[in-house]
């Protein structure tokens, strides 16, 4: 299944992780990490490098960046929806 470049966990990951023999703080931790992830190959491609070589600065500049972008043209706009 393709995802698209907002949908950082798929159903059938979701589902994959609740089924798993994890704790809920567990279960909530390894959403959290595979978003997190997802998230990080998106802002470093943008950027043009490696996501080993993105530093916390550039993530926080990206960042900053998406929420200025939903301020000024709407959430549609911006690649994290919330």
């Amino acid at each position: 299944m393709e995802q698209s470049p907002t949908q950082f966990l798929t159903p059938e990951e979701s589902a994959k992780i609740e089924s798993a023999l994890l704790s809920s703080s567990e279960k909530f931790l390894t959403r959290l990490t595979i978003s997190s992830y997802r998230l990080l190959k998106i802002i470093a491609e943008d950027i043009g490098i490696s996501v080993d070589e993105l530093t916390p600065n550039q993530i926080v500049e990206w960042m900053e960046k998406d929420s200025k972008i939903k301020r000024e043209q709407g959430i549609d706009a911006s690649v994290l929806k919330w």
